[in-house]
């Protein structure tokens, strides 16, 4: 049995791993030549964590996850603490530390682990046709591949999604702009083992600890879609939007590197009612693209590739197995998309009044509730 896995970031390799696992072998293609990740770091949850340690990864998290042992929210003028709080109850309950890794390691890693030389770069997928037979995918190129089934993890801006829906499904704005990087650590401006967001005005700045004594920074700001903003603005245009904010947050602004800087226009689309056609699945942000606002969109994919490894290890009928995994997925994903859309309304202001109510209920918070709905959302993954 022949999986053709389209994409090579975390959920194709994670899911071309999945299958190897499961006795199936799996070509992988990739449609760039070279992956430069999207964003400078992503949060590798529990639940995700014990899905790289299922697939044999689990070195790969342990070795580049930053030291993220607390979490604190600090006021957006005067920087004082509304709530700090140990991440050490997550862990016992979850059983896992959450991971901050950086994108390029993690996904160099998974590369390294999966093999670059058996993954067919540059290969741009544009249309895929089934047959009683099996699955045949046509190229950009010209060229064509042939397998008993595939999987379409290519991405947010998935080619072959269509395929499978029956239609294109718009991408929905999510309101606001992210800027992210990476910064050497500076306990000047936040604690080096701690997960530090400044709150107030609808926006946001956060630090989070990645390995080799870096911080993963962001900035949230509610913008228009579309604005003429780049890299060779970007310093001034953060020094507007947050002129007022405390020290620490001025301190980082002036920091940073804009030509390492990327600016992105965050977006979600609405869930899914189907992720599988015949032999044909969509995984990953293909099959799910949600916000980046808890945090779960890798951690997601990875799941994913677990599920429908289990589906497919005991052989037989490819179709009834994909169905499965569909069924196993489809309410956690949308279940996942909207809660992260409910999450990014609060925090970006969409409604002010809530957002105020939410940043008097930080200066209550004992951590307690914070820890709470992270477990919720972490243990409902399919490894619990």
């Amino acid at each position: 049995m022949k999986a053709l896995v389209m994409g090579a970031g975390i959920g194709g390799l994670s899911a071309a791993v999945a299958l190897k696992e499961a006795g199936i072998s799996c070509e992988v293609f990739e449609a760039v030549q070279e992956i430069k990740p999207v964003g400078a770091a992503i949060s590798i949850w529990p639940n995700g964590v014990k899905c790289m340690n299922l697939l044999g990864m689990g070195n790969i998290t342990e070795t580049y996850g930053g030291p993220l042992r607390y979490m604190a929210y600090q006021d957006h003028r005067q920087g004082k603490t509304l709530t700090r709080f140990s991440l050490a109850p997550l862990v016992e309950r979850t059983g896992g530390r959450p991971c901050p890794v950086s994108r390029s390691e993690l996904q160099g890693e998974m590369l390294n682990f999966w093999g670059r030389d058996a993954v067919r770069f540059g290969k741009r997928a544009t249309r895929v046709a089934e047959d009683d037979d099996g699955v045949t995918v046509w190229f950009s190129d010209g060229t064509t591949a042939r397998g008993d089934m595939l999987i379409a993890a290519d991405g947010s801006h998935s080619a072959l999604r269509p395929y499978v829906l029956g239609f294109t499904p718009e991408r929905r704005y999510a309101g606001y702009v992210n800027w992210n990087g990476l910064v050497e650590i500076d306990e000047a401006i936040a604690p080096a083992d701690q997960w530090t967001t400044f709150v107030g005005e609808g926006k946001r700045v956060s630090l989070m600890p990645v390995a080799n004594g870096r911080f993963y920074f962001f900035f949230d700001v509610p913008l228009p879609a579309g604005l003429a903003e780049d890299r060779s603005t970007l310093r001034a245009d953060l020094s507007r939007y947050f002129s007022g904010w405390a020290a620490p947050v001025q301190a980082l602004i002036a920091r940073l590197d804009p030509a390492t800087t990327n600016r992105i226009e965050i977006h979600d689309i609405e869930p899914f009612d189907r992720l599988v056609r015949g032999r044909v699945a969509l995984l990953g942000d293909a099959g799910h693209s949600t916000t980046p606002d808890i945090g779960q969109g890798g951690c997601a994919a990875l799941e994913d590739a677990v599920v429908l490894g289990e589906a497919l290890r005991d052989g037989g009928d490819i179709a009834a197995a994909l169905r499965q995994y569909e069924a196993r997925r489809g309410g956690r994903v949308r279940d996942l998309i909207l809660k992260a859309r409910k999450r990014c309304d609060i925090t970006h202001g969409k409604e002010m009044a809530l957002t105020e109510a939410w940043y008097r209920e930080l200066e209550e918070e004992s951590g307690e509730r914070i820890i709470n709905g992270l477990c919720e959302t972490i243990q409902g993954g399919p490894l619990g």
